[in-house]
Formats: C-alpha cells, structure tokens, sequence
C-alpha cells in the first residue's frame, strides 16, 4: 500500500511515459559520471586568512589545472597572475588597474583562460548541474562559451567574439568575477569540517559568515565548537571557558566585534579586585577564578562526570600560598585570590555572579551568535558516514583493553555509536527541544571537556598549567583511543560499529595536530585512519612544522595536501603569492570511481528503479 502511494506521487511528477523515459535516461547518464571531489579539513581554529585562501584556491587544485594547461604556453608569473584573479577577482583586477589600463585585448585573454580552466572543471558533471552552478545574470553566456564548438565557417567563433565585445564594453569585472565563482564551485563539489572552527585564531565569526555562503558542506562537530554552543546555550561554565580562551589566546575580535559581547563590566570587576598585572592580565585572573567556580559547581552536580580530581579550589592553602594535589603540596605562581571564600569555595561572590549573569545574558542575546549557532546545528552532527567514510572530530572512547568503553550521559549508559548518537539528540534538545533540562545543558561542558567525551577525550589541566610553574603535573592522560587507534584492528571495529564493512573504508580524524616536524604521518593503522589535523593554528605551525591538512577524494582516489604558512591576503594580491603545498598520495583507483560507487549514486539507482515500475505500471494500462 506504501508503495501504491509512492508511485501515485511519483505519477503526479512523471504524468507521461515520455517523461518518464525522459528522467530515467537522465538518471542513467549521471549514475556513469566521475564522481564529484570531496575536500576535507579540520581544527581551523579562527585562523581566517589561511582557511579562505585555502577555500579560494582549493587547496591547490586550482593552480593544478593551470599547470596541466599552461606549462607549456605561459610562463609561472602569466599563471600565477591567472590563478590569484580565480582567487580574488575583484581585488586582483583592482590592483592590476592601479598599476596599468587593462586594454580590451587584456580581458580577453583573462577570460578566455578562465573559461578554459572552467570547461577542463565542468567535464566531469552534466550540463544541467553545470547551468545550475553558474551565477543567474551570466548563466547563458557562461554555458555558451564553455560549451563552443568549431564549425565549418566559423560562425560560432564570431559569435563568442561579439559576446565578449559585449562583456568587455558593459562590466568585465563583473563577469570575471561570476566566472571564478564557478570555477572554485566547480572545483570541490562537496567540503566536510571535521570540527574546532572557534578558538586560537581571530576570526572565527568570519569564517562561519564564508562558510554560510558555500554551496554544499557539512560539519562535525569539535569539541571547541561544542563549547561555544554550550556559551549561546547559557551554561555558565561554557560562557567563562570561551570568555577566558578569547582572553588567553588575544581573539577578542571574535566575541566583542564579532559577537557584540561585552567585557566592559568583567575588566572593571578585575581592576578592582587584582591588584597584579595589566588590565587583560587581571581580566584573565578573575574570569578564570568564575571558570573554576563554575566548573566546579557543575562536577558537585554530576558524580557521574567522574572529574572530582578537577575539584581544587578547596584544596589550596591561601596562608602558605599552595595546592595540594594527589597528596602533595605544590606552590602557586600568583596566591592573589581574594574571591574564593575557605568556607564555601565554589560559591559565586555577589559581584561575580552580576559578572556571569551579564555575560549569559550577552551570549544569549547576540543575534549574530545565536545565527551562527543554528548554522552549526543545521549543517552540523557529532559524526557522518559518506561515501565509505567515517568523520568525527574527536574519539571513540575506549577502554584499557581496546573494547568501546561505556560512559554515563543523562539516565544510561552508552558506547560506541549509540554514545555519540544520544550526545548529538542531547545537543539537539538544548536548542530545540521543549523540555529542557539543566542537565543537558551542563552536558554541553562535559562534552567540551571531559576525559570520556568523544569530543575531548584527554584529562585537561587548566588549573594546574595557569597556576603551577612545575610541568609535573601538566600532563593530561588521554583516552585509550589514542593507544588504539593506531592499530587496524581497532578501526576496523569502530567502522563496522557504524556499518561500514567495505576493506576501502577510512576513519577520518581531526582534533590531535599531526606532529610532522617529528616524522608523525597522518596516516594511521595501514591506511584505515586519516588524522586530518596539522595545525592551522599559528601556535601550532613550530610544533606541527605544516600549516594544516587538506585531504581530497576525487574520482582517481584519495591523496591529502600539507600546507606551509600563509602569509597574509595582501601579499597574495601584490605579488601572486600562493601556499605551497606537498601533496601525498593515499590511495589510487584503477578504475575511475564514479557517481554509482557513492552514496548519492545508490540513491539514484534506487530512484530508477521505482521509476522503471512505474514505466511497468504505465506498459500494462496502455498509458502514453
């Protein structure tokens, strides 16, 4: 009876045989296409410069096809200088203008190479999906000039020749620029963010505000992300976190600018109550004294968290200005703490709690916040399976014996799949749900930080890297996982955990930087694992010795792109400066994959076979 209901439906689309035909045969066609490329990176970490090059030059894909073009016709400077007008076509232009007129003949030759890179790019979709790419105002022309052919008398020749008469005589710029938007669409069909846009780098909000603009991605979930909508959320110990990192890592812009938020009242707070250090420093001091306060308040909450280790402002003796922790006093670097009270610690001072009060109800209140919020939940989840592949940003908590270690979230227990599975309907129900409870919200801090979140994964020392100088008690204990994962044996027990059975599956993992300067591959367990994250961050770049990650699947198999430091947009303007990136191969297929290998390929076939019984129904009733 389903399906009597399904093809009434599919009837109403498809009324006539031809129709039909029509669409099956289209089908049919796309299923033997190339598959379209997927591109995959992680730990951005407001890092907006290098992650919006890396988005415009797609991740080096771009200046590939230029070379396979022009090696041999142009010299580097004529293809570099083609490359950064794909990248940046307005600015570029704008700068080629101040040093010189650009002639009729100039633009010519700018967008008949441009539409030559785009016709090499558009060989591997339909027309139709091509049409649909292109910008509304210049899809006709675009089509037209991508799609030309030699006739006998040259008659279409003449024609593309008056069109660019046209283009060139009203607004060249405007197509230019229209025409590298295709070119970059074009070129990844598909990106996945495997987690952490926020934290480090400057401007987070910016690279959301580019990444609400691309036309087909989808996000994982990291732990720093699932902080800052813990923040938007209201729970107090993820609003003092992201306050303290905006501080600590000088990414202001993010919050004030950016978020609109406030730190006006916290830094007054401060310069009245600390009387060491600058302005920020006092700032850093007491919001970190609220983080504690807070943190500590939701572990008395939850025994379940097991974090009571984390518990230690009543552990500190102010009158010979030590901790004690696992027994043993340690000295603190600063024992100016007059907010925390010997008879009730974790309790919030009546100044302290006007502070938290003020910035929950900032967080709550910035429009811009709370949008880039609903763009995470809608494009976001704490994990995906695509195409063979397993993306999350973080683990699989295991136990010290390699099996899925159970962990206590809300009323049960949960492993593997299922752990990750209730976390996201929790983080879900946060915001959208109409009964929610203060235990999910405080379930958002837990994922931040907890040892057996599958976000974190690792026993974070915040107190003891602020105030002990002696490094002995900075290590922070990882899950197991990063143990096993090492190990093809536990990846292949993960993937089928979330059904992926085929020996060509891969895990696809960010959250640890890949510490390359050291030999460390990002290749893991004989090719299962992809540790995708080689340290965006400008803090990382001395550790990690690259400058981040791109990993592409296209249709000739997989291959992931180290990237060097980039210096700054402006200097890809001036001078055609580019990344240099080194590329890997991963995997390589003797048989070009194509759209019937993917998921969206097994849809397909799955559409056309509803359609070919509805094409039966139409034979036996006669229908036309």
């Amino acid at each position: 009876m389903e399906n009597s209901k399904y093809l009434r439906l599919l009837a109403e689309k498809y009324p006539t045989m031809r129709s039909l035909s029509r669409e099956i045969i289209n089908l049919t066609a796309i299923l033997n296409l190339p598959k379209g490329t997927e591109h995959f990176m992680s730990d951005i970490h407001g890092e907006y410069e290098a992650f919006c090059h890396i988005l415009n030059n797609c991740a080096g894909v771009i200046r590939e096809k230029a070379d396979m073009l022009y090696s041999e016709k142009l010299s580097d400077r004529e293809i570099e200088e083609i490359c950064t007008i794909i990248y940046y076509p307005r600015e570029k232009l704008s700068r080629i203008k101040k040093d010189r007129v650009i002639s009729s003949d100039r633009y010519r030759l700018i967008i008949n190479r441009m539409i030559e890179i785009a016709a090499v790019l558009s060989s591997k979709y339909t027309r139709s999906k091509v049409r649909k790419a292109m910008p509304a105002d210049y899809a006709y022309i675009i089509d037209e000039l991508i799609h030309a052919q030699n006739d006998e008398d040259d008659n279409q020749i003449r024609y593309h020749e008056r069109i660019l008469d046209s283009i060139i005589g009203i607004d060249a710029d405007d197509f230019i620029t229209a025409l590298a938007g295709l070119i970059k669409r074009l070129a990844v069909d598909h990106l996945h963010i495997v987690g952490d846009i926020f934290d480090r780098g400057a401007s987070a909000d910016k690279i959301i505000d580019l990444l609400m603009k691309h036309h087909s991605l989808d996000i994982q979930w990291g732990n720093h992300d699932i902080l800052w909508m813990g923040a938007a959320a209201g729970n107090d110990a993820c609003i003092a976190n992201a306050v303290r990192n905006s501080i600590k890592y000088n990414t202001l812009l993010t919050l004030e600018s950016g978020y609109g938020i406030s730190l006006r009242d916290l830094t007054v707070f401060a310069g009245n109550t600390y009387t060491k250090g600058s302005p920020m420093e006092k700032a850093l001091r007491a919001i970190t004294v609220i983080q504690f306060k807070a943190e500590g308040q939701t572990i008395l909450r939850h025994p379940e968290y097991d974090m009571k280790n984390r518990l230690l402002l009543d552990k500190i003796n102010t009158e010979n200005g030590t901790v004690c922790i696992d027994g043993k006093d340690y000295p603190l670097n600063d024992s100016e703490l007059p907010t925390i009270m010997k008879e009730s610690p974790y309790s919030y001072t009546q100044e302290e709690r006007d502070i938290i009060s003020g910035l929950r109800s900032a967080f709550l209140n910035s429009t811009v916040l709370q949008k880039h919020m609903n763009f995470l939940l809608q494009k976001g989840s704490m994990y995906k399976c695509i195409n063979g592949s397993l993306l999350y940003h973080g683990c699989i908590p295991l136990d010290e014996e390699g099996n899925f270690c159970g962990v206590r979230i809300l009323d049960g227990i949960y492993k593997g799949k299922a752990l990750l599975d209730i976390a996201d309907k929790t983080v879900r129900n946060v915001f959208y749900g109409k009964n929610k409870k203060s235990d999910e919200l405080d379930l958002m801090w837990y994922l931040w930080c907890g040892i057996r979140s599958p976000l974190c994964g690792r026993n974070i020392k915040t107190f003891e890297r602020y105030f002990i100088n002696d490094k002995s008690v900075w290590h922070e204990q990882s899950d197991p996982y990063y143990k096993f994962y090492e190990t093809e044996k536990c990846c292949s027990m993960i993937l089928r955990e979330f059904d992926l059975y085929s020996p060509y599956s891969h895990i696809i993992n960010g959250h640890t930087p890949v510490l390359a300067s050291r030999g460390e591959q990002p290749i893991k367990a004989n090719g299962k694992l992809l540790v995708i994250d080689g340290g965006f961050c400008k803090d990382y770049h001395s550790k990690t010795g690259i400058a981040g990650y791109t990993l592409i699947y296209n249709s000739h198999g997989l291959r992931i792109k180290a990237h060097q430091p980039f210096e700054s947009i402006e200097k890809a303007l001036d001078e055609n400066m580019d990344i240099i990136s080194s590329s890997q191969l991963i995997e390589t297929e003797k048989n070009r994959i194509m759209v019937r290998d993917t998921d969206n390929g097994r849809r397909i076939m799955e559409e056309i076979d509803d359609l070919c019984e509805l094409l039966e129904h139409y034979k036996r009733s006669g229908q036309k």
